[in-house]
């Protein structure tokens, strides 16, 4: 029963972990953007949410095995495949390079516009996030009072 009264407050705090670790990347982009030879990184943050919330489990933290098959060359079946060459974060949030829209001289790929408008609609999700939960601990804690 209190389950079924959690799950959806479980999707927004795996979403507000998501968010806050795509800040930490963005606002580390910006931090080093004189940096020479720097590669910006950032999260598909879809598919982060997609793998956060695919496991099923109490933990939120499963990450699911799969195999390589033999007809793609990645290897033999029974093989475990790794990721695309990426880190992975708490949540199973994959993080790679930002794709350089300028070359630099000193092989920087942080594109200020781009970062700084990022950090800005993230901030704002974050913030929309928070008021999600905000609103349905509110309601719950109603229906438990009888208001």
């Amino acid at each position: 029963m209190l389950d079924k009264l959690t799950n959806s407050l479980d999707f927004h705090t795996k979403a507000l972990v998501l968010r806050a670790d795509r800040q930490r990347l963005i606002a580390s982009n910006i931090a080093n953007a004189d940096t020479p030879g720097f590669a910006a990184r950032d999260m598909n943050f879809a598919e982060a949410m997609r793998n956060a919330t695919a496991g099923g489990s109490a933990s939120g933290n499963a990450l699911a095995m799969r195999t390589s098959s033999a007809d793609t060359g990645a290897g033999r079946a029974g093989h475990i495949a790794l990721g695309a060459g990426s880190a992975s974060g708490a949540e199973g949030g994959e993080k790679g390079y930002v794709v350089q829209t300028q070359p630099t001289l000193d092989g920087n790929s942080v594109d200020l516009d781009r970062e700084r408008a990022a950090f800005a609609d993230n901030a704002v999700r974050y913030e929309a996030t928070l008021r999600f939960i905000n609103g349905q601990s509110k309601t719950m804690l109603a229906a438990i009072q009888g208001q």
